[in-house]
């Protein structure tokens, strides 16, 4: 009789796991001991300091690294921000994302962020906001705080100030409290919001004297008297003053698109334009605050070709290039003027993606590159 034995796939089977378990524990022995002697190193690192070679030292891009999670894109985006020219950042840092519950820190990504910025050369304004779940009522959205989260948001801020003390040296309090949106889908109110900085001030300043704190930059509007949704910026602005902010702000943060408009068109009360932020600089002088600086901490213009405020791709260069000279040579006190925005880790599909300068995949943009030349280099 013809034997089969040899054949027998459940020989075979067994055959192959042995075969196979053998492979496997060499490899964890491998590994155990690499853990031991030699720990494998970072696949991506911040690397030798660097130095942002710029014509141009109020030049910056607001990076929008918030949602970026691969180490080495944070590290192209910002590398590409130092090749610009550009040695300022505007990065957001959500409340809700490193203080997941109340006491309980975690800088993780933050830190990842802030080193390869400084590593790469460049100064980081931080952007604070986001509310956590446990800090406001159920039902609310994640830009509604009441004056009962104050302290907790004030604490908040005390903490990101300290871990990043001798690193991040500026920070915005809130964004746009101007707008429903970003007030909670509640009316703005410019005396709770000064309430809220108040806290922050105090708090921040208790442990980071040093610190540079900048009141929020206010959106460009022309609402009327009484709109629910959205308070005319300078109104908003002068409501502070009146309730007492002054003392509460080291500088003012601002946000001064261009729209449709060329970069010199004049600025007016009933236009938004590059060039309304004058009039918010006309109303910290009439406050008596003429001795404290202005950071831009977003501008820029779209041009996508099928929206109402775009402008065509030559003009959105030439603007551009002609804003960074007039905040160097004509507003010195302007400090910084930050760009939205350099990328998005992953394509917005919609008009979004026109204020960008570099794509999700990092190729430069025609206006990327017209702002290198322009500016990169001494």
């Amino acid at each position: 009789m013809t034997s089969y034995a040899h054949d027998n796939p459940l020989r075979r089977t067994l055959a192959a796991r042995r075969v196979w378990a053998r492979i496997l524990a060499a490899a964890l022995a491998i590994l155990a001991w690499r853990g031991v002697d030699r720990p494998p190193a970072p696949l991506v690192v911040p690397g030798p300091p660097q130095t942002v070679l710029t014509r141009n030292p109020k030049l910056g891009l607001h990076t929008r690294l918030t949602d970026e999670v691969e180490p080495w894109k944070i590290k192209r985006s910002l590398q590409m921000v130092r090749e610009m020219g550009a040695p300022w950042i505007v990065e957001y840092f959500p409340w809700a994302y490193y203080e997941p519950e109340k006491g309980r820190f975690d800088w993780a990504h933050a830190d990842l962020v802030v080193d390869h910025a400084v590593a790469q050369g460049l100064t980081v304004i931080a952007r604070l906001g986001f509310v956590p779940v446990w800090a406001r009522p159920k039902e609310t959205t994640f830009t509604y705080l009441d004056a009962d989260g104050y302290d907790d948001f004030a604490d908040y801020a005390a903490a990101f100030v300290e871990h990043f003390r001798g690193r991040v040296a500026y920070v915005v309090i809130w964004n746009e409290p101007n707008l429903a949106a970003e007030w909670g889908n509640r009316p703005p109110d410019p005396q709770a919001y000064t309430a809220l900085l108040k806290a922050a001030y105090a708090r921040i300043k208790a442990v980071a004297p040093e610190v540079t704190v900048l009141a929020p930059a206010l959106a460009p509007t022309l609402a009327p008297p009484g709109n629910p949704w959205a308070m005319e910026d300078l109104a908003f602005l002068q409501a502070m003053y009146d309730a007492g902010a002054a003392p509460y702000f080291d500088a003012l943060a601002a946000h001064t698109y261009g729209w449709g408009f060329p970069a010199d068109d004049p600025p007016a009360p009933d236009k938004v334009n590059f060039r309304r932020v004058e009039l918010v600089r006309a109303l910290m002088e009439a406050n008596g605050d003429g001795g404290k600086a202005v950071y831009i901490t977003e501008t820029g213009w779209n041009d996508h070709p099928r929206w109402t405020k775009a402008v065509k791709p030559a003009q959105r260069i030439a603007y551009s290039v002609e804003a960074a000279r007039m905040a160097l040579e004509d507003w010195p006190w302007c400090r910084a003027l930050v760009f939205w925005v350099l990328r998005f880790p992953r394509p917005q599909l919609t008009y979004q993606d026109a204020f960008t300068f570099v794509t999700s995949d990092f190729v430069a943009k025609p206006v990327y590159r017209a702002m290198q030349e322009a500016y990169a280099g001494r």
